[in-house]
């Protein structure tokens, strides 16, 4: 494995995400790589009618616009410490759109954090960790906060 030089760094905007994030600029400036981050709005695969809730495009407008300005003051708050590129924004599984988006940047490395689910928890909402390190062809690190 080559040393990476183009690390994605998939943000939820929870302290487990900023744990990973800062973990990978740590990694970045001693690698000289750039960090990519992206935030992925999940949208449900299924009808509107099915979960009952509109989602109309006003919404889902205000929702990419605020997302988008929290990604970016991601970056804005560690572009001193590391190679930053401008933050991304996309729609659509989690899953599916983080190994898609380190394939179309060329990532060498994903870090992600996970936020340590268990039992029903976890069924239910499943762990898009879990499932990109399953999936992706490239290597992933997965850190996950430790309160103490």
């Amino acid at each position: 494995m080559a040393i990476p030089t183009r690390i994605l760094v998939p943000v939820d905007f929870s302290p487990s995400s900023d744990h990973a994030l800062d973990f990978a600029v740590a990694l970045a400036a001693a690698l000289d790589a750039t960090v990519f981050l992206l935030n992925v709005i999940a949208v449900p695969t299924f009808g509107i009618e099915e979960i009952g809730i509109a989602l109309t495009s006003s919404v889902m407008a205000d929702l990419v616009r605020t997302n988008q300005a929290a990604v970016d003051d991601l970056v804005e708050a560690r572009k001193d410490r590391a190679k930053l590129a401008a933050g991304m924004l996309r729609t659509g599984d989690p899953r599916d759109t983080i190994v898609q988006v380190a394939h179309e940047i060329g990532a060498d490395l994903i870090v992600m954090g996970t936020h340590g689910r268990r039992g029903l928890t976890r069924a239910l909402l499943g762990s898009v960790a879990e499932a990109i390190v399953r999936t992706s062809p490239i290597p992933v690190v997965t850190l996950r906060l430790v309160k103490g």
